[in-house]
């Protein structure tokens, strides 16, 4: 093995960009890698729950229980464990697992002189070999009680990460009014207030049209009094928040305050309300539940099964990427969202550094690092407890009919979550207003 392969396999992160790629910062570098390892364990999940894998599994020899190979020898292998919603419960298992064993490991490290920011920033091919075996051994923890209790695991680790994307996207949504309107008076350009308004006005479109079509889909006269009331309920406290962006006393004490910020966290708001409305274990309240196929049980619960890749899976799918990418990349210019997600505003890379390491990864934390690295863990692990419960649709396992039912407790920790992302937007509006000696630029 060459000192070049030795050092992908036990070195830094450097490796990973090799010569192809512009001179990075390693905590950058090194957070993309254990996202990618996140995105490696998603997809072995997608593709577990597509359609054909499982007739293609049957064929291998050797493999299943109960299924004759060519050569006589029986399979060992319970293959209903590598399908469908067990087998995405067993990977995201492993994931969570990976992530906060790194969470616990990385507590309390703050420069990359700590040894243990070496196994952080590298050894990349034994971490990628720990994971692979806590996934290996998640494939045979025997059915019992697992699905039901990690169920309520990926519940309260879903609720945190929502709460996390509200925060990533309030400090986005403050960061993006600031810089367009910071622009417009540097260049005296009347485009940059254009964009501000089409894109404010497109957010508040996008929020009344999603409550339209909620009226009209996931409410009927004489019933549905739960979607009534909860997207009644998310459209005043919309208006009222928009009220709260534009008073002249929040505008004297925030002048980047704005309908911007109010419109893209209305949007975001009735988006978590959609997703909660999905969960509603009612067929006639909730049009994405499967068809009704037994007529002749009673029990609702012999009939709710799992339908995979409709569109709260495919969206909810498509936020939790961009919302973990923000995650592995950004560093706010709010010194309170610092605080919060545990990260620090990057110095700029000098001169003289970069020509040193063009195409390869600097150190950047010897003086101190960049981001809490248990922090960013625990991160990762609510994601991974997030994305099990967003490819499954948010359903619990039965134990009695062996499906997948829709239940209130998905609708509830959704409907929470909008509530909370709202509550902090309003605190982020008022709270310079109640705490004047406080520094909240």
């Amino acid at each position: 093995m060459s000192d070049l392969e030795a050092s992908c396999l036990c070195g830094s992160a450097s490796c990973i960009l090799c010569a192809c790629c512009p001179s990075s910062r390693n905590s950058t570098v090194s957070r993309l890698a254990f996202t990618f390892l996140l995105f490696l364990g998603v997809l072995v999940c997608i593709i577990m729950l597509s359609p054909g894998v499982e007739s293609q599994l049957y064929k291998l020899p050797w493999v299943c229980e109960g299924v004759p190979s060519t050569l006589g020898v029986p399979g060992h292998v319970d293959c209903g464990s590598l399908l469908g919603h067990r087998a995405v419960y067993r990977m995201c298992f492993a994931l969570a697992a990976f992530f906060f064993l790194f969470t616990i490991l990385m507590i309390y490290v703050k420069t990359s002189k700590d040894p243990r920011a070496a196994i952080q920033n590298g050894f990349w091919f034994f971490k990628f070999l720990i994971l692979l075996g806590i996934t290996v051994g998640a494939f045979y923890i025997p059915d019992g009680s697992f699905t039901n209790v990690w169920f309520y695991f990926g519940v309260v680790g879903s609720f945190l990460f929502i709460l996390i994307q509200l925060v990533l996207l309030i400090d986005f949504a403050h960061s993006w009014n600031q810089s367009w309107l910071c622009k417009a008076e540097e260049r005296d350009s009347r485009c940059w207030y254009a964009g501000l308004f089409f894109f404010t006005f497109l957010f508040y479109g996008i929020a009344i049209t999603a409550i339209v079509l909620m009226y009209i889909y996931y409410t009927h006269s004489g019933a549905c009094y739960e979607g009534k009331v909860f997207i009644s309920l998310n459209l005043v406290f919309c208006v009222c928040v928009s009220i709260v962006a534009v008073l002249p006393k929040v505008q004297e004490a925030q002048p980047n305050s704005g309908l911007l910020q109010a419109s893209v966290i209305c949007a975001y708001t009735m988006f978590v309300t959609w997703l909660a409305l999905t969960n509603i274990p009612d067929q006639k309240c909730n049009p994405n539940l499967p068809a009704i196929t037994n007529t002749t049980s009673v029990d609702p619960s012999n009939v709710y099964t799992t339908q995979w890749w409709d569109a709260p899976s495919i969206v909810g799918l498509v936020v939790f990427v961009l919302c973990t990418i923000f995650i592995s990349i950004r560093s706010s210019d709010n010194k309170q969202v610092n605080s919060l997600m545990q990260t620090e505003e990057t110095p700029p890379i000098l001169e003289g550094q970069q020509q040193v390491t063009e195409g390869r990864a600097y150190d950047n934390e010897q003086d101190g690092v960049s981001y809490s690295y248990s922090f960013f863990h625990f991160c990762l692990f609510l994601a991974s407890l997030y994305i099990m419960m967003t490819l499954t649709n948010w359903y619990r396992p039965d134990d009695v009919t062996r499906k997948m039912v829709s239940t209130w407790t998905a609708v509830w920790v959704k409907i929470c979550a909008s509530w909370a992302g709202l509550f902090l937007y309003l605190w982020t509006l008022v709270a310079p207003l109640l705490l004047p000696n406080r520094d909240f630029s």
